[in-house]
């Protein structure tokens, strides 16, 4: 079944490829284009936007947590019949895993899934070295760039851009210019999310009427049409449960890094997703079985999370009876006994972890890992393996041993607290990397009910 859909990479992080990405998705779904939104790569935030143009979730595609005939399948059970994909790349368009373009980059996911890629290029600073640039990256490795769109430039400025790309022999898809209004500001993990942006739908149409008068969005669609049958497909995973198991998911501001096929794995093994906030409800949701915490910014809202003394209470309680729960990166931190702010200040958290967190100004542990079990827990039988991501800038005073994290670089240490009902640990996973973890997950949850 044909599946139309087009990749967004860029020269480097900062090129806008979010930018371009978001407006070309709202402006598509203002002309009554169904769509379909995917990030490349373990990023968070980016989908966040996605969501917000569309109203419907953006989901992940990694070629370091799955292969490609997954990636592929994905995609099309995705993407429906009459829709287009639309996939924002990773970083720079060949950049992949340790240095290589063969791994996980945008470049490896466009030719895995036959997707035609165009380069978003931001010209600051440059002329004639544009055309270089862009001819670099069209010769660099096998690849299935078909055009260009050039970020960041004015009306006025677009045809002398153009004329230079054009020197190239790829296809100018047309400008984006800067809009101030609609910019987005950072933090210390990237962009600040989707959901702390008041006025996000308007700043989104701002990108929207740039893109309308900017970019050729007849021709980018047609582009997309040329992208061939995707013949791969997979079953849904069988449940493991007769009846679904309710799971409290901790859906707020502070914890809201997680990856839609996540929620889609849990619910194909029989799961029911509850959402909960742990910033404003007093208890968890009634008749749970399971407990997942992601990640997100917990540091940004210690001081009310301490302050929601009745839920802190209540979930030592019911993960020390051993309510089975997963719990990732903010979600390990918001488990400690003390977490401490930006500021410094100490704030008393939920008390399952021993010791104290903290926010540092220095990047740790980052990038990709393959997680290897220590010794059976909830998830794991000793020495089996999965694959996952870690990006923080907090520190712990124990963060456990029960798994051992190796990066594709060799460097390796150990990492999570984990038993027969808990995993807690810096380390994000991909539930489908390793299906059968999560299959344990679920099946614990029906045991304890």
């Amino acid at each position: 079944m044909s599946r139309a859909r087009i990749l967004i990479g860029g020269t480097g992080s900062g090129c806008g490829k979010t930018t371009v990405s978001s407006a070309l998705l709202r402006a598509w779904q203002r002309r009554g284009v169904p769509l379909r939104a995917f990030k490349c790569g373990p990023d968070y935030i980016d989908p966040m936007f996605h969501t917000a143009a569309l109203g419907i979730p953006s989901r992940n595609l990694d070629l370091f947590f799955v292969d490609e005939a997954c990636a592929r399948a994905q995609i099309a059970r995705t993407v429906l019949e009459d829709a287009v994909g639309v996939i924002e790349g990773v970083m720079g368009f060949y950049d992949g895993v340790s240095g290589t373009s063969e791994t996980a980059s945008a470049a490896h996911l466009a030719r895995a899934t036959e997707t035609p890629a165009v380069l978003v290029v931001r010209p600051k600073g440059q002329s004639l070295s544009l055309a270089a640039l862009v001819a670099g990256f069209r010769d660099f490795a096998p690849n299935t760039l078909s055009g260009v769109i050039i970020n960041g430039v004015s009306k006025g400025m677009y045809p002398f851009y153009r004329d230079i790309v054009q020197k190239t022999g790829l296809r100018v898809y047309g400008y984006l210019p800067p809009v101030p209004a609609a910019s987005i500001p950072d933090r210390h993990l990237g962009l600040v999310t989707a959901g702390e942006i008041a006025d996000i739908g308007r700043r989104l149409d701002l990108l929207a009427d740039a893109a309308e008068e900017g970019l050729d969005l007849d021709g980018l669609l047609a582009l997309a049409q040329t992208a061939p049958e995707l013949p791969d497909a997979a079953p849904p995973l069988t449940p493991v449960t007769g009846r679904p198991v309710r799971i409290a998911v901790a859906q707020d501001k502070a914890f809201c890094f997680y990856y839609a096929d996540n929620f889609d794995v849990l619910r194909e093994l029989g799961a029911e997703i509850v959402p909960f906030s742990p910033l404003s409800d007093p208890h968890l949701p009634e008749n749970i079985d399971g407990l997942y915490l992601g990640g997100g910014y917990p540091e940004l809202c210690a001081g009310t999370l301490s302050e929601n003394v009745t839920l802190r209470n209540e979930l030592k309680a019911r993960i020390t009876a051993g309510l089975p729960t997963i719990a990732e990166c903010g979600g390990f931190m918001y488990l400690h006994e003390v977490m401490a702010d930006e500021d410094g200040g100490a704030h008393e958290m939920v008390g399952v972890i021993p010791g104290a967190c903290r926010l540092t100004k220095k990047l740790q542990n980052f990038g990709y890992v393959t997680l290897t079990a220590a010794r059976d827990s909830l998830l794991a039988r000793a020495g089996e393996t999965t694959r996952a991501h870690e990006f923080h800038y907090a520190v712990s005073d124990d963060c456990g041993d029960a798994f051992e994290a190796i990066k594709p670089n060799g460097r390796r240490w150990p990492c999570v607290h984990a038993h027969e009902t808990l995993y807690a640990g810096y380390p994000h996973l991909f539930f489908r990397s390793n299906p059968e973890f999560i299959a344990r997950f679920v099946k614990k949850c029906a045991d304890m009910r």
